[in-house]
C-alpha cells in the first residue's frame, strides 16, 4: 500500500501541476521561516526552502510522502522574490524586460512512517527565460491585472504573463513552480509509482 501523498504548499499552481499525476493527494500549507542566506547558490536555496516546508508538514503526518516546493527568479545574480506591491512589480518587470533570467525550482520529498521521518530527497531544476521588450504601458497593464503580485519575479508564465515571455530553455513546468519530470523521477526513486 502506497503512503498518503501530501503537498506542503498553498500554491494553486503547484496543486494544479500535481493533479496532472492523476493520483489522490491532500494539501497542507506549511508556515515556515523563509529567510535564507542569499550568498548561497540559487539551487541550494530552493532545495533548502522546499525541504523546510516538507519537514514542517511531515511532523504532522503518520504514513505519508510529503512534497515541498520553492521557486525563485534570478536576474544578473540577484534573487527576485514576490513583489511586495504594484510599484515593486513594475520595477521588477522593467528590469526583466528585454533580457534573460533564470528560474530555479526546488523539490523536496520527505517519507514518514509511523510518525517518523525516515527518508529525504531534494533536487532542483533551472530554466532560462527570455522576456520580450515591454513598454511602460504594457507593464502597467499587466501589473493592473494583479497577476504578478503573488509570483516570484512578478510574472506568471501560465497566465496573462505568457504574453511577456519570448522563449524559454528548459522545463516549462519548472517556471510555473514544479518540474513535473523531475518530481516523477524523484517519486519513483522513493518507491512511489503513479502508474
Amino acid at each position: 500500500m502506497q503512503p498518503e501523498l501530501v503537498l506542503a504548499s498553498g500554491s494553486p499552481r503547484r496543486r494544479e501541476l500535481l493533479a496532472l499525476f492523476g493520483v489522490d493527494f491532500r494539501v497542507q500549507t506549511s508556515h515556515v521561516d523563509e529567510t535564507v542566506d542569499h550568498r548561497l547558490p540559487p539551487g541550494t536555496i530552493v532545495e533548502e526552502l522546499a525541504l523546510r516546508k516538507a519537514r514542517a508538514v511531515a511532523t504532522e503526518c503518520d504514513d505519508a510522502l510529503v512534497i515541498g516546493g520553492d521557486t525563485i527568479v534570478v536576474h544578473n545574480g540577484e534573487i527576485l522574490g514576490k513583489p511586495c506591491d504594484e510599484d515593486e512589480a513594475k520595477k521588477m518587470l522593467s528590469r526583466l524586460q528585454g533580457t534573460d533570467h533564470q528560474v530555479y525550482s526546488g523539490i523536496a520529498l520527505v517519507r514518514v512512517r509511523a510518525g517518523a521521518q525516515v527518508e529525504e530527497k531534494t533536487a532542483h531544476r533551472m530554466t532560462r527565460v527570455w522576456m520580450r521588450p515591454l513598454s511602460p504601458e504594457k507593464i502597467a497593464w499587466y501589473v493592473g491585472t494583479k497577476e504578478p503580485l503573488d509570483k516570484a519575479g512578478a510574472y506568471g508564465i501560465q497566465g496573462r504573463g505568457a504574453r511577456l515571455v519570448d522563449k524559454i530553455e528548459g522545463c516549462y513546468f519548472n517556471v510555473v513552480g514544479l518540474s513535473i519530470p523531475l518530481l516523477d523521477q524523484m517519486l519513483e526513486e522513493m518507491g512511489f509509482h503513479s502508474v
